[in-house]
């Protein structure tokens, strides 16, 4: 297979997420997948082993869930990728989908109760934000409503408590927890302080058990909680292992299953909450991207590598399901990098062409979030790159999750700049040892790592030889005025305040304020109905390029922040690619 049809067979290899099955009919789950050409959700009934697609929209479909009973999938439909729209639900077995009877906004969580109602929360422009419970047929109520962010974390089984993160306090990085009634009442409040969030996961799964499992953050780290709202009682499950941990319930309500990150890798255990003891779960070396227990205590998990495309496995040593379809081919395997950088030690993963010794020509391909991570799973880009003969080279800057709190909220206040002095440290070892070429270097990223590209390319013009930039923000201020509520929110939990509060800040940490000072061709992509990073402002950046006459190409799409649809996918990549081509040189 030559390159080219590899790295495209990658992309369009069927894939599918780990499917969630109703909790009072195991048998039904559903899962999405982009087995169609786009991702869509789909409906399996594992006892008659029949699947069938639920959604099928020209865009694709990003939001799909099973309600406990097994009765009803629920989804959500936008127009275009915009992420505007309303929550509907439609038969297991299929027929015609019917609208939940809500006012469009943008999607703020929901959570499903065996008794047919539904939270869901949503957010509008100049509303704020509003948590409603909804029976459908009948009228919604609201229970919720605060300027600041909030949303639904979970509700239990029987519909009578509901969970949900909130901001009151004036920081949603960091979300304090409150359990209500149906009637809006107060059962309990979880806050504990500033920069120690904590996060709602889901109520114990046993008819009457009030427990509410939720992760804090008290030990510099995120780990499980158990807490009864009612009478505040809380256990926290604490590990001597390190890494930022999450957890579920297993079905009796006696164990959880403890999922466990830690240096880009995953590893599961179950904890016995009444003896308080773990018991390792194995599985292969890589990243469970998701996992969940069975009703037989088996544990179910997606897993991949950095060289192994993903799976669906289960703890009992098979696999669970596949979509059928040719299987993706490989690629190389991770390599882990340690540098010791302004803020302490950086780790960062490199993917390197199998033939040749270096150094290669090297994109630096940096996450967005900024509250992510790279890891060991499988990345068709990377793949694609590593195929054409780059380096790849991936950092977890300050900001990223996976290393502590401390580390993730290292960026508040300086955004941008903190990040780019890390890959600047981490650039430098890598043209020491002679894997990175220091005249064939590219910057690149999607999201927030789109925008550390597009202000890398003005902040360092003489480092780099090429930049592509996917969805960025080019300027903050103007970003902050076109994007959703809850993105507001977190900007100004990021910088300290609303533009109008930190005028210099958010001008200090804008790619436009330098783009006069871009030396390198620069290829940016952008959605048109993006709702996070608005095209109005990348338009106005790329005419302050033009302006200037400085070498630019823009490659736009009919869709939000990032394509469902596989060709559209590969599309892009294709136009990364030919633009590398086209500015670096590489080696036959």
């Amino acid at each position: 297979m030559k390159a080219e049809e590899r790295w495209q067979a990658r992309f369009r290899a069927p894939r599918v997420t780990l499917p969630v099955w109703a909790r009072q009919a195991p048998a039904r789950a559903v899962y999405r997948s982009n087995a169609s050409g786009a991702w869509e959700v789909y409906a399996w009934d594992r006892a008659a082993g029949s699947t069938r697609q639920a959604t099928a929209r020209p865009k694709g479909t990003s939001h799909g869930t099973i309600d406990p009973t097994g009765q009803w999938i629920w989804w959500f439909s936008d127009t275009d990728g915009d992420e505007w729209g309303s929550w509907m639900r439609q038969p297991f077995a299929g027929g015609p989908d019917e609208p939940i009877d809500l006012a469009a906004g943008y999607p703020a969580g929901v959570a499903l109760s065996a008794t047919g109602e539904a939270a869901i929360g949503v957010a509008r422009p100049g509303e704020g934000f509003q948590i409603h419970v909804v029976r459908p047929g009948g009228s919604a109520r609201l229970v919720y409503e605060h300027a600041e962010a909030a949303s639904v974390a979970a509700m239990s089984m029987d519909g009578s408590l509901i969970a949900i993160s909130h901001s009151e306090h004036g920081n949603s990085r960091h979300p304090a927890l409150r359990v209500l009634r149906q009637n809006g009442d107060t059962v309990g409040d979880l806050h504990d302080g500033p920069g120690k969030g904590v996060l709602g996961l889901r109520f114990a799964p046993v008819p009457g058990d009030r427990r509410l499992l939720a992760l804090h953050e008290r030990r510099g780290r995120r780990e499980p909680l158990v807490w009864d709202p009612e009478s505040d009682e809380q256990r926290e499950i604490w590990l001597r292992d390190p890494g930022e941990i999450t957890a579920d319930w297993y079905g009796d309500g006696r164990s959880l299953l403890v999922v466990r990150a830690n240096r880009g890798r995953t590893h599961l255990h179950r904890y016995d909450l009444a003896g308080g003891r773990l018991f390792p779960i194995e599985t292969q070396h890589g990243v469970i991207d998701a996992a969940t227990p069975r009703p037989d205590g088996s544990v179910e998990y997606s897993w991949s590598s950095g060289a192994h495309p993903p799976v669906i496995r289960s703890s009992n040593g098979h696999v669970v399901m596949n979509h059928g379809g040719p299987t993706s081919p490989p690629s190389v395997p991770v390599e882990d990098v340690d540098v010791e950088g302004p803020g302490g030690r950086i780790h960062a993963l490199v993917s390197r062409p199998e033939r040749g010794s270096g150094p290669f020509p090297t994109v630096f391909l940096l996450h967005g979030g900024p509250t992510s991570q790279d890891d060991d799973s499988f990345v068709p880009q990377v793949a694609a790159w590593v195929d054409l003969g780059f380096a790849v080279v991936r950092v977890n800057y300050r900001g990223s999750t996976g290393y502590g709190s401390a580390w993730r909220d290292a960026l508040i206040g300086e955004v941008g700049h903190i990040e780019l002095s890390d890959v600047a440290a981490v650039r430098d070892v890598m043209v020491d040892r002679g894997i990175a070429d220091p005249e064939r270097l590219v910057l690149s990223g999607a999201s927030w790592g789109g925008y550390l590209t597009l202000l890398g390319l003005g902040t360092q013009p003489k480092v780099w030889a090429a930049g592509i930039a996917t969805v960025p923000i080019a300027d903050h201020l103007a970003t902050y005025e076109e994007e959703t509520e809850a993105l507001r929110a977190y900007h100004r939990a990021l910088l300290g305040g609303s533009p109008g509060e930190q005028p210099e800040r958010y001008a200090n940490c804008s790619p436009i304020t330098y783009v006069d000072q871009v030396e390198a061709p620069l290829l940016i992509l952008a959605g048109e109905n993006d709702p996070r990073c608005p095209i109005g402002q990348i338009e106005t950046y790329v005419s302050r390029l033009a302006e200037r006459g400085h070498e630019h190409s823009v490659y736009r799409y009919d869709a939000g922040h990032g394509s469902l649809v596989v060709s559209e996918r590969i599309a892009q990549m294709s136009a990364q690619l030919e633009f590398a081509r086209k500015h670096i040189r590489i080696e036959a």
